[in-house]
């Protein structure tokens, strides 16, 4: 059996994420369904966890869901975090430079070198070149970083001029990231789209796992909510994340440069 929350799992958060973890394994059990006593860490608690056949529950990416996994796993729930200028369940990218570079709009970055966390990131690809069309600019793809803290920091490297990060990864970053002080903000993408839902194997319960999920959020400590950055359980269709537009990929944006 496989449990994750690989997505904001960092050494600061990992406790609040374990113990969010036994509230809804030991909801669950109590169900009579079997849930693992630990979470999965590490590069298995992604895609390895997302296809497991006995996956109980992980966290996933709007992206990766619409793409590849809606048919395949069972949409438990979507969490919110209550960031800025977004309805519950919905986020944004947040841009960031170099605060050495003298630019200032998001359009004087159009053509510039842009990092990216992966091609089938919402937050780090989708998101941006969705926006980057609609307003009629150009980020061409310099350097696939891996992840979004490593997209953050191939900026302050000067691989790249300027990337997209989630908006809680980067609050993340901010609280705990000494680095991020030689970044700043240049805008954020819109509209907002829909949070990184909650799965669980295809064929389960969708309303119950939601209801011991939303049960398990309320039953936390408030400075465990407060680390977590979450603020409650709220049902979006897998339809509000299936009308988000899939963009060019990164060798079709290179390739049109």
């Amino acid at each position: 059996m496989i449990a994750s929350l690989g997505m904001y799992d960092r050494p600061e958060t990992a406790a609040a994420n374990d113990r969010l973890w036994a509230g809804i394994r030991d909801g669950l059990r109590s169900h009579g369904i079997a849930a693992p006593d630990a979470l999965t860490r590490g590069a298995n608690a992604y895609w390895d966890a997302w296809t497991a056949a006995d996956l109980v529950f992980s966290q996933t990416c709007g992206f990766p869901f619409r793409a590849k996994l809606h048919d395949k796993v069972t949409l438990i729930g979507t969490p919110d975090y209550g960031l800025p200028d977004c309805r519950p369940g919905h986020y944004t990218s947040v841009y960031v430079a170099r605060k050495t570079d003298p630019r200032q709009s998001l359009a004087e970055f159009s053509g510039a070198p842009f990092a990216y966390n992966e091609a089938l990131s919402q937050s780090g690809w989708a998101a941006p070149q969705n926006h980057a069309a609609a307003l009629g600019l150009r980020f061409p793809p310099a350097h696939c970083s891996g992840g979004h803290r490593l997209s953050a920091l191939a900026v302050v490297d000067g691989k790249a001029d300027f990337a997209a990060l989630d908006a809680l990864t980067w609050a993340l970053l901010c609280q705990y990231d000494d680095f991020t002080a030689s970044l700043k903000e240049i805008g954020r993408t819109a509209p907002p789209t829909p949070v990184l839902p909650y799965i669980t194997a295809k064929g389960a319960d969708a309303d119950l796992f939601f209801a011991v999920t939303a049960a398990a959020i309320a039953d936390l400590s408030p400075q465990d909510r407060a680390v977590l950055h979450l603020r409650g359980l709220v049902r979006l269709p897998a339809s509000a994340y299936l009308a988000v537009p899939a963009p060019p990929s990164p060798d079709q944006i290179g390739q049109s440069a």
